[in-house]
């Protein structure tokens, strides 16, 4: 037999006479197999079970299991095993009963090395092209997942445009007003003018910041920059920023920092970043409550079996339960052309990337709660890991 050392496979052979099983072994020893003896179809199988071999060669007619069984339990094992049927001149009938259970071909007694060798090029033949097909298809798979992500990033990006068009609109549309009011102050010398244009151009440049912001945060991969941190002098520092944005709205913030909360590990800046985000969301939600004359938001901040939980309450419009299922999706808003969509979105990946959790509270003109959720030790990762 031609060796073919550049396909080596493992064979098992299965034949009750022990002349043959001599005799075929060593041709295909001579042939860069390595072989497996069986002398009966059940020691075969514990053998199969065992070694796993791409190639299977067996008698038909054996005492106890013969070969059609034991083709019938390895096909329901693996149906790639490939197996080659030994017949006699007069089992004819049988071997075309083998190819109907997916045998690999047959080949006669007395056996001749050319054929056995014709069979087992036949049986290589189909094993690489399964391989080949095999890799194609994964190739295939992951030029259309590569595809498809490509459009669902055109398509993402398209969503990004139109809503930040809107928003930036939106905002020229407030700073071309506020600069108006300004300019007229100016010129008449109207204090109230002049104070209103200026809170009107700070709104909109605050607006036009936190805009840039989510932007960035969304488009650009950055590492966490972790740190010990105490979470009260954090705590005490973000509600110090939204009391300072609180100025001149009719809405009050209050907090609450319940008993020792301690450190905890994690990037300040990109924590801040999401508890900003839902500030801001509570904020709107309270300026578009109408049926009340003052609002209050309520900063909460306590420990809990190993985690931090910041809170943040407040009683502006609340929200129905439809919307609630599409707080932290991408693009989605509930302020029309005053928000671009990404704050919560951006929000939950920050506190999924601290290993946490947001869970929401709300319902229709009774305000809503947001709960943010986070590790106090992170574990998994060293000093660095990707966010959104």
């Amino acid at each position: 037999m031609t060796p073919n050392p550049a396909h080596v496979d493992t064979i098992l052979l299965v034949d009750g006479e022990r002349d043959i099983r001599d005799v075929l072994h060593m041709a295909l020893a001579d042939g860069g197999y390595q072989v497996m003896l069986a002398e009966n179809g059940e020691a075969a199988l514990k053998m199969y079970h065992d070694m796993l071999p791409s190639i299977v060669i067996t008698d038909i007619k054996m005492p106890g299991m013969d070969g059609i069984e034991l083709l019938k339990r390895i096909k329901q094992e693996n149906a790639e095993t490939e197996v080659i049927m030994i017949s006699g001149h007069g089992d004819m009938d049988l071997a075309i009963k083998s190819l109907k259970h997916s045998a690999t071909d047959f080949i006669t007694k007395p056996i001749n090395v050319d054929a056995l060798e014709i069979a087992l090029h036949r049986v290589q033949e189909k094993i690489f092209t399964r391989e080949k097909l095999k890799e194609y298809t994964t190739n295939l798979e992951m030029m259309v997942r590569e595809k498809t992500e490509l459009q669902d990033h055109l398509s993402s990006l398209g969503l990004m445009i139109g809503s930040i068009s809107h928003g930036i609109k939106g905002l020229l549309t407030g700073l071309d007003g506020g600069m108006y009011l300004l300019e007229a102050g100016l010129r008449q010398k109207d204090q109230d003018r002049i104070d209103q244009g200026w809170h009107t151009v700070k709104m909109m440049v605050e607006r036009i910041r936190k805009m840039v912001m989510d932007i960035l945060f969304h488009a650009k991969k950055r590492d966490l920059q972790w740190e010990n941190v105490d979470v009260t002098k954090f705590s005490d520092e973000v509600a110090c920023m939204v009391a300072s944005k609180l100025d001149t709205l009719p809405i009050q913030i209050e907090t609450r920092f319940e008993g020792p909360v301690g450190n905890c590990r994690i990037d300040p800046g990109y924590i801040n970043a999401a508890l900003m985000n839902i500030f801001e969301n509570a904020i709107d939600a309270c300026q578009r409550d109408m049926t009340k004359a003052r609002h209050r938001i309520t900063f909460k901040v306590q420990a809990d079996n190993g985690h931090i939980v910041f809170t943040v309450v407040d009683d502006g419009v609340g929200m129905d339960d439809e919307t609630q299922g599409k707080l932290f999706t991408e693009f989605f808003s509930s302020k029309g052309r005053k928000g671009t969509g990404l704050g919560l979105y951006i929000a939950n990946k920050i506190i999924e990337q601290h290993g946490g959790t947001i869970r929401v509270s709300s319902s229709p003109n009774r305000g809503s709660k947001f709960s943010l959720i986070v590790p106090k030790q992170q574990t998994g990762g060293d000093e660095t890991d990707n966010i959104l």
